[in-house]
């Protein structure tokens, strides 16, 4: 197994890990604070998107894809001039804006957020900000070497403390008004991250081999770096504006509908802080997948080998859909008696049949997108992914007052699959990859039919009979893993074989 699938399923299961706790930091969380203030703190969040798309997204992309090309080429010293250049480049950007955020916090709240009280939990996002900034260039310097398991780790750390730290200084200081409470929340998040970027910093000097002797083409590699963080950084920035856009107008169309603003922002609280994440959690496989793609399909750029790629590309493309359609099978017959259960909230688990179709189409589409910024392709990544936020904004604009949470849900699925055929339509015409409709789509998704569909009457006649959620979720993840493998055999798939590299025709 080659490097790229072994640091994919390092972190993976670090991200499972990772995903785990997070998610009972979640349902914790939701319990501590309720569905208003989750409703408030999910509006703050929306700042740090943008503040870390204005001066770090673009940056991280850019120093995994040229620290990758260095590693490939034996240039070490390049690898630390990358992400010298990184940092300053970072904190050139993120520290005036920073001081802007602060000075401007209560305009922002008020004006742009629509909520006077997320101000404390904006200002006190900057500091966090500036850390994660420094963490995220030091783990992707990581990923672009090829040593996932060093960021992996503390990534898994930092979850670890950073449920430790929220939950702790909630139980210790509540209760407060809404506002602190979301403070309190942020202030959690930056004890973390002191943790992860202190320790990232410290690792990466003593990983890194100590070849200090300057390397030609400084000002060449430094053009090619912003070549790559521009176009990745101004998609980010125009996705988190519509993304942004996009949440701070779900509460309002609501109330234009005829909600009461409470109960809107425990509607919005509900969707985007419970339901979701109870989808998201099968998907950090796909972030993992991201992690590693990037940098290896930037290696493989590098030598030129665009064969390799495309082979690369189809197994990742069957990867991706043969874990993911089953996971989102499973999560549509479980998921609405799992969230009402954990989160306590009778609205939780509501669309979970189109929003586990809207986050497979997500999941594919990020992986094609990190495709195409491996390929160099930022400038066509970039366009798609504006295209399918515009397309969401859209719907939640038109549809939302009148369809109500229904409207969110049906822009979800829709701009999803346009970004994925979009994505898809890039990466084929770049590649010379011929599209395989039969192996990456409707096999998978056949087989996760036909076992959702079993999964759903034992399920039902489980918990009739009485039997613990618990209990009847873990048979229909035996049964249905069983039942899933066999539809995929009877379709002509040698699973086992084919995932230890035998794999005659995927």
């Amino acid at each position: 197994m080659n490097a790229m699938w072994t640091g994919t399923l390092v972190l993976t299961a670090t991200g499972l890990f990772a995903q785990l706790v997070g998610f009972f930091y979640r349902l914790m969380l939701s319990r501590l604070i309720g569905a208003e203030t989750m409703g408030l703190y999910q509006l703050v969040m929306p700042v740090y998107s943008m503040f870390m798309s204005v001066t770090a997204v673009g940056l991280t992309v850019a120093v995994s894809t040229r620290s990758a090309r260095c590693h490939a080429l034996g240039d070490e010293a390049g690898v630390s001039q990358v992400l010298k250049m990184g940092l300053r480049s970072f904190f050139a950007l993120a520290i005036p804006l920073g001081v802007v955020v602060v000075w401007c916090s209560d305009p922002i709240s008020v004006y742009l957020l629509g909520d006077a009280r997320t101000r404390l939990g904006i200002v006190l996002l900057v500091p966090c900000m500036l850390l994660t900034g420094v963490e995220n260039l030091h783990k992707h310097c990581f990923y672009g070497t090829g040593r996932v398991r060093i960021p992996a780790t503390v990534e898994t750390v930092e979850q670890v403390i950073r449920t430790g730290a929220v939950l702790g200084l909630l139980i210790w200081l509540l209760p407060q008004n809404k506002e602190r409470t979301v403070g309190i929340v942020v202030l959690g998040m930056v004890i973390c991250e002191v943790f992860s970027a202190v320790t990232l910093v410290v690792l990466f000097r003593r990983a890194q081999r100590r070849n200090l002797s300057s390397t030609p083409g400084k000002r060449e590699r430094e053009k090619s770096l912003w070549s790559i963080a521009i176009p990745v950084g101004l998609t980010s920035v125009l996705g988190t504006l519509l993304g942004s856009a996009n949440a701070v107008l779900i509460p309002a169309k609501l109330v234009e509908g005829g909600m009461e603003a409470g109960e809107a922002m425990s509607a919005f609280g509900v969707l985007c802080g419970m339901t979701m994440p109870l989808l998201s959690l099968p998907t950090g496989f796909i972030g993992a997948l991201c992690l590693t793609m990037v940098p290896a399909l930037s290696q493989r750029t590098a030598h030129g080998d665009m064969g390799a790629s495309s082979g690369l590309l189809n197994r990742i493309m069957s990867v991706t859909m043969l874990l993911m359609a089953p996971a989102m099978a499973l999560l549509v017959v479980m998921g609405p008696t799992l969230a009402q259960m954990l989160f306590q909230q009778p609205q939780a688990g509501q669309y979970m049949l189109p929003l586990a179709v809207g986050t497979l189409l997500t999941c594919v589409q990020s992986v094609l997108g990190g495709a195409l910024n491996g390929l160099g392709l930022q400038g066509k990544g970039a366009r798609n992914a504006i295209v399918s936020d515009v397309v969401q904004l859209a719907f939640t604009y038109g549809t939302v007052a009148v369809w109500g949470l229904r409207g969110f849900v049906v822009g979800f699925v829709l701009s999803s699959l346009v970004g994925m055929g979009m994505n898809l339509a890039s990466i084929l015409k770049a590649t010379g990859l011929h599209l395989r409709l039969f192996a990456w789509f409707v096999r998978p998704v056949l087989a996760a039919v036909f076992m959702g569909a079993w999964c759903r009457l034992f399920f039902s006649v489980m918990v009739q009979w009485g039997v613990w959620v618990g209990t009847a979720c873990l048979v229909c993840l035996v049964l249905g893993g069983l039942l899933y493998v066999a539809m995929l055999l009877m379709q002509g798939l040698s699973v086992f074989g084919w995932l230890l590299g035998r794999r005659g025709k995927p």
